[in-house]
């Protein structure tokens, strides 16, 4: 681990005792994580306080666990990326949903002006709801889609497909026509192909 790295890991377990998870380094990269009840609390003490100054959120990302190879925790989890420009030093912050039927987490938006469509993103493609988010609202999707498509149990074709109706002269939208199918490779399937 580098000194910086160590010092800051040093600083967090310090700064926030019991109310983080030990901070992990992996690909030189430091992640913390925290129980949601303690996610706005912490992000705006790394924010404010001065041996810190993570003055700006990079980006926020949603997470669904729920097809992770040996994963046995919540399925939800919201992932932030920070940069102190103060320090030179980034860092990553997870906390997770508490429920997996209707996730909550509390919004940053009042730490972070840059959170505002991340949070809306994460929402429209998980269905993760941000607490106290003053425009919470669907930013990549229809306004009537059904559902959060990046969700593991969302299926690949969707529920509905839209086309243009040139005979009504407007969209219309109509149950998924494309049937699903496998592919296999074609030097799967041809025995001899590839050979001379």
């Amino acid at each position: 681990m580098s000194a910086k790295l160590e010092n800051l890991s040093q600083r967090l377990v310090e700064i926030f005792g019991e109310k983080i998870s030990a901070p992990v380094l992996c690909n030189g990269e430091l992640t913390i994580e925290m129980p949601v009840a303690h996610y706005f609390e912490v992000a705006r003490s790394l924010r404010d306080h001065p041996e810190l100054q993570f003055a700006q959120l990079m980006d926020l990302s949603g997470v669904d666990y729920s097809a992770y190879t040996g994963w046995s925790g919540r399925r939800f989890a919201v992932v932030s990326h920070l940069l102190s420009m103060q320090f030179n030093c980034r860092l990553r912050m997870r906390t997770y949903a508490a429920s997996d039927d209707f996730p909550v987490v509390p919004s940053l938006s009042g730490i972070w002006d840059s959170v505002n469509w991340y949070e809306r993103e994460a929402f429209d493609l998980y269905g993760i709801l941000f607490e106290g988010h003053d425009d919470l609202r669907r930013i990549l999707t229809d306004y009537g889609f059904v559902g959060h498509p990046f969700r593991k149990d969302f299926p690949i074709s969707g529920y509905v497909e839209m086309r243009y109706d040139a005979d009504k002269q407007r969209v219309v939208y109509q149950p998924v026509t494309i049937e699903p199918r496998e592919v296999t490779p074609r030097i799967v399937r041809e025995e001899g192909y590839g050979r001379g």
